[in-house]
């Protein structure tokens, strides 16, 4: 044989845990020209590679892998994981092995001085992980303990505490805070009865789904989605907090509820209403409600300024403030002769008189009817969508700025 050859051999014989007599038979046969490669099968030890340490890498033997449990098993064959060996020198002639496996949330490690026993204590306590599923193997646990370690300890885990801890902590910051209450008792009045304050995990998409189920068989298709979408943010957050592992409203049959869209009032209803508020401080609230076209949460924040009414549209997210200028029209001059300021009453009590009069009909309506008259009265789209506050789109609002005076004419074609 080659220098070399013998070289690689003996080498690779001195990694094989076996007795003295089966070293010499393996030297015998490499020196009957079995390749390196073939001994390596034969004996099924690892294959030496170069490391820090001394660490080498444990390629399994279709034996070994038959004995794993199934969950490891596929585990190594599928996705190539591999159990690292560190060789020590422990004695003169004698060296110690350490398996290791570092994965999936596992932190498994054996040694011995002979190789074959620290494979099979290996196995062995693969099997006691699988079975036993012990918090230090869980990976959820353990980013429950990384979550702990940054300080953050007092994140309940029962629905009523976590369901105000979001709303509170992260839910507020990002909307109106109308829309943070009418969220607390959409969850006080539906979801808190439904379940209980159980534990979030154990929470099932069937549960959940009796509850939206139950809400639309009593035609509450709106508080339906409203619930819907409450239930996800909170179980969306849990997921991100470590609490749960999966969201149980992702298995949930949800049709968003359509909704009814209002009526337009005829003319003669326009009429009616202002006559009927004659002589009262509700006449200019309703012709500024009706010849403006803000929504109800919009009148308290309304002011003149000049030949416009300035309000604050309601429909921009994330705090962002937005006005919206609705020029001071023909139809609505007349009542706002010698006015300097808008006081409006309570929606409470708008909604009681205007429901007095027209039960069939809704405040809403008023933004449709002004939105209506606007097309009617051929005011450009772009100064109408200007008027209600509606987006032009991203490009639209990027490249879209009308002038006052733009805004003013076509508001003067507000004449019927």
């Amino acid at each position: 044989m080659e220098q070399e050859k013998i070289i690689e051999v003996l080498d690779f014989i001195s990694t094989v845990d076996c007795t003295a007599e089966q070293k010499r038979t393996l030297l015998e046969m490499a020196t009957n020209s079995l390749s390196l490669n073939k001994l390596n099968s034969l004996v099924g030890t690892p294959t030496q590679q170069s490391g820090n340490n001394g660490e080498v890498v444990w390629k399994l033997s279709e034996k070994e892998l038959s004995l794993m449990p199934k969950t490891f098993r596929k585990e190594f064959r599928v996705e190539g994981c591999t159990a690292h060996i560190r060789k020590r020198q422990s004695g003169r002639n004698t060296w110690n092995y350490e398996i290791r496996y570092r994965r999936n949330g596992y932190n498994i490690a054996v040694s011995s001085n002979n190789l074959n026993i620290a494979k099979q204590k290996f196995i062995n306590i693969l099997h006691t992980a699988e079975k036993e599923k012990p918090e230090e193997y869980d990976p959820l646990a353990i980013r429950k303990r990384a979550v702990n370690k940054n300080g953050d300890t007092a994140i309940p885990v029962t629905l009523d505490g976590f369901s105000n801890y979001f709303l509170e902590n992260f839910y507020k910051r990002k909307v109106k805070d109308s829309t943070h209450r009418i969220a607390l008792n959409q969850y006080k009045n539906h979801i808190l009865p439904h379940f209980g304050n159980v534990k979030l995990n154990q929470i099932t998409p069937k549960k959940c789904q009796e509850l939206l189920d139950k809400l639309n068989t009593e035609g509450k298709g709106k508080t339906a989605d409203d619930v819907h979408s409450l239930l996800n943010m909170i179980f969306k957050a849990a997921v991100k907090h470590c609490i749960v592992q999966n969201n149980p409203i992702d298995m949930v049959f949800h049709q968003k509820h359509e909704h009814e869209h209002g009526s337009a009032l005829t003319k003669e209803e326009e009429k009616q209403l202002l006559e009927a508020m004659a002589g009262t401080p509700m006449q200019i609230m309703f012709a500024v409600a009706l010849y403006t076209g803000m929504r109800p949460n919009e009148y308290e924040t309304a002011r003149i300024d000049g030949n416009f009414i300035i309000a604050n549209n309601s429909k921009r997210k994330d705090g962002k403030i937005e006005y919206k200028k609705i020029p001071i029209t023909p139809m609505l001059k007349p009542y706002l002769e010698g006015v300097k300021e808008l006081k409006f009453s309570s929606l409470r009590i708008l909604r009681e008189r205007f429901n007095k009069i027209f039960p069939t009909h809704r405040l809403y309506d008023l933004r449709t009817t002004f939105y209506t008259r606007c097309q009617e009265c051929g005011i450009l789209p772009v100064a109408r969508d200007k008027f209600v506050g509606h987006s032009l789109g991203a490009l639209g609002n990027t490249y879209t700025d009308v002038s006052d005076e733009f805004l003013y004419r076509e508001g003067q074609k507000f004449k019927y």
